[in-house]
């Protein structure tokens, strides 16, 4: 759950307004990755990675904390809206999903998740491949639902985000030593991007054919990452905003390729690295004042369980970037949505 810089930089892909139309030009969104995509599958599972408490969620209706970490809605909940299927995506793992849900999409996030194995090993969080699992058992579900040709439709015709890869890279190489016995971080990169590959190939084979993947925003200017690592004048960490650079030019050069190789298949990579810097370097251009600190408490650690009801909080969220020390804000993720829904429908 380390800065998870994934969707919030997004708003530089296009700066035209959308809204949805009546007709949805998805029949549902399917959702797989980490705390940038989780509406609130943690709340679960056995885990203390958990946003099921004020102030997370206070600004959305009656100010309920649902499990997202931030303090409103989330990217998939704005582009399922956008794209008129629903106005909330609920978390597959909710008892009280209902047929209306699976028809419509859910999300098999879980935040603090990685493509990594190790990257879940202690938190007891969802890994990606484990949300596959889920998947598959959605598949049967669905098709119980509406019957094998509708849900074949369903799948087939659904938006894939996937939203991963932070989380590996900051716990399993910058914040800890686990994978640098075994790799250096292009070595690591190879890794994670051929479990992303992966992962796009096994849900084409379940029938998903239009996938939207993000590349990381600077893993470096994370408020947290910037605490961590004592940066004089709380600057953006450069090493690790290059090498972010050199993953993303390798995720971006993967998505063209898997494309080529998957018959039928969209696959389309958001750059989300330019529009972050331009947030951070020009905050007054989108509305915001504060860009190396969250609003939760002193904004330098806090997330999580240490984001709580006796925390303080700023007292207007839409002009931070971050809501807590890690996850963007409502406002970021609303420009981020806008974003992507402009690129994929211009």
């Amino acid at each position: 759950m380390n800065p998870i810089l994934i969707f919030f930089s997004l708003i530089l892909v296009s700066g035209k307004t959308c809204h949805a139309s009546n007709k949805p030009m998805y029949p549902a969104i399917l959702v797989f990755g980490d705390s940038t995509v989780d509406t609130g599958n943690n709340n679960f599972i056995p885990t203390l990675t958990q946003s099921n408490h004020y102030p997370y969620g206070q600004d959305l209706p009656n100010g309920i904390a649902t499990g997202r970490f931030s303090n409103g809605k989330l990217v998939p909940d704005m582009l399922a809206s956008l794209f008129g299927i629903k106005e909330f995506v609920p978390p597959y793992l909710d008892p009280s999903l209902s047929d209306d849900d699976l028809r419509t999409g859910v999300s098999f996030a879980s935040a603090g998740s990685g493509f990594d194995e190790f990257t879940t090993a202690f938190s007891g969080v969802i890994p990606v491949a484990m949300q596959v699992t889920y998947f598959k058992e959605y598949i049967e579900r669905l098709r119980n639902a509406v019957g094998d040709e509708e849900a074949n439709k369903i799948i087939s015709g659904a938006f894939v985000l996937i939203s991963a890869g932070s989380n590996d890279i900051v716990f399993n190489f910058y914040d800890s030593p686990s994978r640098r016995f075994q790799f250096d971080i292009t070595g690591y990169h190879d890794f994670l991007l051929t479990k992303q590959e992966h992962l796009i190939k096994e849900l084409y084979d379940l029938g998903c054919r239009t996938f939207t993947t993000s590349g990381l925003g600077p893993l470096g200017c994370g408020p947290i990452q910037i605490t961590m690592e004592g940066s004089e004048g709380r600057k953006c960490l450069e090493n690790q905003n290059v090498e972010t650079q050199m993953y993303n030019a390798k995720l971006k050069n993967l998505t063209r390729k898997i494309q080529t190789t998957l018959p039928g298949s969209n696959v389309t990579y958001v750059n989300t690295y330019d529009g972050m810097i331009d947030m951070i370097q020009n905050p007054q251009k989108y509305g915001f004042v504060e860009t190396n600190r969250g609003c939760c408490g002193s904004g330098l650690v806090e997330t999580g369980p240490l984001c709580n009801a006796f925390t303080p909080v700023c007292s207007n969220p839409s002009e931070y970037l971050f809501w807590d020390a890690v996850h963007p804000t409502e406002a970021v993720y609303k420009f981020a949505a806008e974003a992507i829904h402009n690129q994929l429908h211009v």
